[in-house]
């Protein structure tokens, strides 16, 4: 369990699995983490995945998200990803900020890593705010990087944090 200023993050389990599904239904999620029909089956599968960790987001007691870190364990490249979604209803009071810092803060002071990526829609101004808060600095943008949901490209934008960046 990792604990920010104020949330916890946990190990994410299938008893989470409504929540988040719910809250990957919520329209201004959906339209940045596509999905199918049945969003619940789609959460526990992610949860299964063995190259993925998936930390549930608590907020006032309550799952309010969820962030995500994949590994890059070659030693030439080694570095970790990190990717989140959290409840609209919780948009706007530096949660995502504090989510970001605490993983953040695991990963370099408890994992090794010198490096961590993240990458947010080009046009994600939002999301943008709260990575430069933590730390994290745009690299590039990736041209026609994600499909939308109408089978648009959209470009995303690279950024990376250096463990000596990180903004506790």
């Amino acid at each position: 369990m990792l604990r920010g200023a104020q949330v916890v993050l946990r190990p994410a389990g299938r008893g989470d699995a409504p929540a988040l599904a719910a809250i990957r239904a919520t329209p201004e999620v959906r339209a940045r983490w596509r999905g199918g029909e049945d969003l619940e089956a789609e959460v526990l599968a992610g949860l299964g995945d063995p190259d993925t960790r998936c930390l549930a987001v608590e907020y006032e007691r309550r799952v309010a998200g969820m962030i995500q870190w994949y590994a890059e364990e070659d030693a030439e490249y080694r570095h970790a990803g990190i990717d989140l979604f959290l409840d609209p209803a919780v948009h706007g009071r530096g949660l995502g900020t504090d989510v970001v810092r605490t993983l953040a803060r695991h990963l370099v002071d408890d994992h090794g890593y010198h490096r961590l990526v993240i990458d947010p829609a080009a046009d994600n101004a939002a999301a943008i705010r709260c990575y430069t808060k933590a730390g994290f600095r745009p690299v590039g943008v990736m041209r026609q990087y994600e499909r939308a949901a109408d089978g648009t490209w959209h470009d995303g934008l690279l950024m990376d944090l250096l463990a000596a960046e990180l903004v506790r």
